[in-house]
C-alpha cells in the first residue's frame, strides 16, 4: 500500500494534518506559469506539448510542496479527441466548432501527447507526492460541445437533452467511451488517482441530474475500476446541492469534492460518514487571505478534520490570487 498522504486519505485514513492540493494549482496566478505559457502558440498547443505541460504540472509542486500534482491539461481535450474543433480566445474562453460527425477512431492518436506528459511527470515527482489524472465528466463536456463554448443559461444543451434524449444519449455515449480510453491511458502512464470534473452538474433538475450526471459517471467509474481496481476516483459534481448525496451513493466514486456552498456539518454527517471528502475553501478567500482565510480554514478543519479529508478549494484558483497566500494556506493547513 502506498504511503503517500494523499492516497492514504482517499483510502479513508484520518490524518492530524490533512493532505492538501488545489484545483487549478498550475495557472496564471504564478509568474513562472505565465512565462511558460508564452512559449506556446495557443492554449491547446500548450496542453498538447508534453515538455511544456509537464513543466506546468511540476511548477506548483516545487514552489509550494503540495501533497498531489494534477496533470496539466484541459477538460476539452476529449472534444478535441473526438474531432471537434477546439480553440481558446483571450478574454472569451473556449470556442468550439460545429458539432458534426465525430471521429472516435482518431481519439487515441489525439490524446497521446497528454499520456506522454504523464509519463514525464510521474518519475519527476518527489516520492511522497501523488499524481492525479483527470477528465471532464460527460454532462459538462457535452455542454461545451453543444453550446460551442461557455454558456450562461445552457439553453441549447438543455433543449437537446430534454427534447431529444435519445439523440443526446448518442453524444453522451461517445464522450463516455472516449473518456474511459483517455483516463485508462493516464493510469497506464503513471497517474495514481483520477478526478472527474462535472463543473455544470448543478444546472440540471433531479431527474435529468440522475440521467446525465450520475449514470454517465457510474459507467465511467465502473469501466475504469474494472481495469484498474486500485486507482481511486474523485467525483466533483459542482453545484449539486442536496443531490451530492445521491451522487456519492450511486455514482461509484471513491471520494467526493465539495463546492464552497456545501454546508460543512451536512457534508460531515451525510457524505463523510460514507467516503472521504475533498474541499472546500472558497477561492475568493484565498485571494483575500489574512484572518478571513484563516478562520475559514480552521472551520473546515474543525468540522471535517475528524474524518478522511483532502484539503482543497471549492473550485479552481483564481488568476488574481497572490502566490504568497497559497504558501500561507499550505502552512496553515499543515500547522
Amino acid at each position: 500500500m502506498s504511503e503517500k498522504p494523499f492516497l492514504r486519505a482517499l483510502r479513508g485514513t484520518v490524518s492530524k494534518a490533512p493532505p492538501v492540493w488545489l484545483m487549478r494549482q498550475a495557472g496564471r496566478y504564478l509568474p513562472e506559469y505565465r512565462a511558460l505559457r508564452a512559449k506556446a502558440r495557443d492554449f491547446l498547443s500548450f496542453c498538447l506539448t508534453p515538455e511544456l505541460a509537464a513543466e506546468a504540472t511540476l511548477q506548483p509542486i516545487r514552489r509550494f510542496g503540495f501533497d498531489a500534482a494534477i496533470l496539466f491539461a484541459d477538460i476539452l481535450i476529449v472534444p478535441h479527441a473526438l474531432g471537434q474543433q477546439v480553440g481558446f480566445r483571450e478574454g472569451e474562453g473556449p470556442v468550439l466548432g460545429a458539432l458534426g460527425n465525430l471521429q472516435p477512431a482518431e481519439a487515441q492518436r489525439r490524446v497521446a501527447p497528454v499520456w506522454e506528459t504523464v509519463r514525464r511527470v510521474a518519475p519527476a515527482l518527489p516520492k511522497e507526492v501523488a499524481l492525479i489524472g483527470f477528465a471532464g465528466a460527460p454532462w459538462t463536456v457535452a455542454t461545451y460541445m453543444v453550446e460551442g463554448g461557455s454558456s450562461r443559461d445552457f439553453a441549447r444543451v438543455k433543449q437537446q437533452a430534454f427534447a431529444k434524449p435519445a439523440e443526446f444519449a448518442v453524444l453522451i455515449d461517445a464522450i463516455i467511451e472516449a473518456t474511459v480510453t483517455y483516463l485508462s491511458g493516464q493510469v497506464e502512464a503513471g497517474a495514481e488517482a483520477l478526478q472527474l470534473f462535472d463543473s455544470w452538474a448543478g444546472v440540471l433538475p433531479e431527474t435529468e441530474f440522475r440521467r446525465w450526471v450520475i449514470e454517465p459517471t457510474r459507467r465511467i467509474v465502473e469501466a475504469v475500476k474494472t481495469r484498474y481496481p486500485g486507482v481511486p476516483i474523485i467525483g466533483f459534481p459542482r453545484g449539486a446541492g442536496l443531490l451530492y448525496e445521491a451522487y456519492a451513493l450511486e455514482s461509484g466514486v471513491d471520494a467526493v469534492s465539495l463546492d464552497p456552498a456545501v454546508p460543512l456539518v451536512w457534508a460531515r454527517d451525510r457524505l463523510q460518514t460514507r467516503m472521504p471528502v475533498q474541499g472546500n475553501l472558497d477561492p475568493m478567500l484565498l485571494v483575500v487571505g489574512g484572518e478571513a482565510m484563516e478562520q475559514a480554514v480552521r472551520r473546515i478543519r474543525e468540522e471535517l478534520g475528524r474524518g478522511p479529508l483532502v484539503f482543497n478549494l471549492g473550485h479552481g484558483i483564481l488568476p488574481e490570487t497572490p502566490p504568497e497566500h497559497v504558501a500561507a494556506l499550505v502552512e496553515l493547513v499543515r500547522r
